[in-house]
């Protein structure tokens, strides 16, 4: 994990929020890692999303006492949600149903402490949620706050990932606000108090012009990036702060073929950029100084096994056997989570060497 890249990306997504006039509650499932989390705020505990309870309890034992778990909530998990409640952390979660919304209500009154909800929102028909539209949006509102735990709504725009245009990007966060809004504008005029209006994704965090009625932004790829978000335009190549090292374990020249001791366990499945105008393969192949070999990318895995192959009429480089490289990811989130943590390098001064690992910092495990 090159950490100047990672300061890089986080100040560029926090000057922007800070222009639009939200608050940016980031989502630390990406990185799951209290060292990197504390780059996000300036050293201090802030406001963060979550996609697990484990994350929860792990932000909550290092200090963080404003946390949403963006999951939808199911009854067998409020007794630890209550748990995380009673020392003080004000720990939101998200449903989308009457039903989830009745184990909520009652699971607060049982306690006589309430537990803050937010409306899950469909904004593009990704996952869960209700539409702003829906008849049941009032009905799950009002069956929160007679408990006191109506918070807000919160939406995603999961369908910005296939956006691949500027003008695409900037209206799928266009219609994840205006879904956002008009869903809390209907629980007012039902005499509902929505006090958080929640949107963000990576996409569209980085292409939102306008977030009047919003009040807060959360995205988690933008810490690391990938070659996803690089192919829709949302960063450069060079923003990737998360590479997997391997080496160079044997070479078939019959084939065209580089062998690395590498596999999808290190990538992981990962194939976001097949739908792509360019497809990555399992990753793009750079030195260990982080400079791409043109044309070289990783276009088979097996479970211990990388295969990178020349591509577009480039030439296959002489990599010995021993050689050391680095893949960039094609999804940060599912990379990172094939290992225990992250070997911190610093290549903010561009040398042509592989950069010093200084610090290794874990991550979080576990739901």
């Amino acid at each position: 994990m090159d950490v100047s890249k990672v300061r890089r990306n986080i100040e560029r997504l926090s000057t922007r929020a800070e222009r639009l006039g939200v608050a940016l509650r980031p989502h630390v499932k990406t990185a799951k890692s209290l060292d990197v989390a504390a780059l996000l705020h300036h050293g201090a505990p802030g406001p963060v999303t979550v996609s697990t309870l484990a994350e929860a309890e792990a932000f909550a034992d290092g200090g963080y006492t404003d946390i949403t778990y963006a999951v939808g909530i199911d009854p067998h998990k409020l007794p630890r949600v209550v748990a995380l409640l009673r020392r003080g952390v004000t720990l939101r979660v998200l449903l989308d149903s009457v039903a989830q919304a009745e184990s909520v209500a009652q699971a607060s009154r049982l306690t006589d402490l309430p537990l803050p909800a937010l409306i899950e929102i469909d904004c593009d028909g990704h996952r869960g949620g209700v539409t702003s539209e829906a008849p049941e949006l009032v009905e799950i509102g009002r069956t929160l706050h007679t408990a006191g735990c109506l918070d807000g709504v919160l939406t995603h725009a999961g369908e910005s990932y296939f956006a691949y245009t500027a003008e695409e990007l900037r209206l799928a966060a266009e219609n994840e606000r205006d879904c956002a809004v008009a869903a809390a504008e209907r629980l007012r005029a039902a005499d509902l108090p929505v006090a958080t209006v929640s949107v963000g994704s990576t996409p569209t965090a980085h292409a939102a012009e306008d977030l009047t009625g919003v009040t807060e932004l959360r995205a988690g790829n933008y810490v690391f990036f990938d070659l996803v978000m690089a192919g829709i335009g949302v960063c450069r190549v060079e923003d990737l702060a998360l590479s997997v090292v391997v080496t160079v374990i044997g070479h078939r020249s019959e084939h065209g073929w580089i062998i690395t001791d590498g596999g999808w366990m290190a990538m992981s499945r990962d194939r976001g950029t097949s739908v792509q105008a360019q497809d990555q393969g399992y990753g793009l192949v750079t030195d260990l100084a982080g400079h791409p070999i043109p044309g070289l990318v990783m276009t088979g895995a097996s479970q211990e096994h990388g295969t990178l192959t020349a591509r577009d009429g480039a030439r296959l480089p002489e990599l010995p056997i021993g050689t050391r490289l680095r893949i960039l990811p094609n999804h940060a989130c599912a990379t990172a989570a094939q290992h225990r943590g992250y070997h911190v390098v610093d290549g903010a001064h561009g040398t042509d060497a592989a950069p010093h690992i200084h610090d290794f910092w874990g991550r979080v495990a576990g739901w």
